[in-house]
């Protein structure tokens, strides 16, 4: 489907829900090839399947495996749409953490091996019930973080949203957003308080 074909530029959405809700509020302005190299992937992959894995921008392997999985618990698959690792959220997220500057590129590399560290072992490789139970520890001070843990938690979860909502799974299948539609009628709010 062309971006012209619907009447809406989809750089220009991105851009627009970048500035409107604060993608990466931690993180620097992306310019706007970045943003595009996400919705160029984004469409492609709605397209043709691809035969080969992206080629990795900052995290290796490991690491990327380890997001897909923190990513996946905090917005999992379900009846409605994919989860995070089907919208491609770890490869936002690889984009995204690239582009940052030093200090955010340190509390990712720190956090992820803290996850590890708090884990036992590689956190992919720990059952699910323990990766549950380190994520609900590291998550109780989400609105103050103060320890590593605690703000790779906040860093990991606010770009797990940012990715999975400008995904084609978040705003469609999820959101079942349909576009710039016309309609016939605004009714507008309908509880009777708001009523005239």
């Amino acid at each position: 489907m062309s971006e012209e074909k619907n009447g809406l530029n989809r750089r220009e959405a991105l851009k627009g829900i970048a500035t409107g809700i604060g993608v990466g509020a931690s993180l620097p302005i992306l310019g706007q090839n970045t943003l595009a190299q996400h919705q160029h992937h984004s469409l492609a992959k709605t397209a043709v399947p691809q035969k080969a894995a992206a080629k990795l921008k900052f995290f290796t392997a490991a690491e990327l495996a380890a997001i897909g999985e923190i990513s996946e618990l905090i917005i999992p698959a379900d009846e409605r749409s994919g989860g995070a690792k089907a919208a491609e959220v770890p490869a936002f997220i690889d984009l995204m953490v690239s582009e940052s500057p030093q200090e955010t590129k340190d509390l990712w590399k720190k956090g992820l091996a803290a996850m590890d560290a708090k884990a036992g072992g590689p956190f992919v490789k720990a059952g699910k019930d323990k990766q549950v139970a380190v994520l609900t520890e590291i998550s109780k001070n989400e609105m103050k973080p103060s320890t590593l843990e605690e703000r790779f938690f906040k860093a990991i979860k606010n770009l797990t949203i940012d990715g999975y909502y400008t995904s084609k799974i978040g705003i469609h299948d999820e959101l079942k957003y349909k576009g710039n539609t016309y309609l016939r009628e605004f009714k507008g709010c309908t509880h009777p308080e708001h009523q005239q």
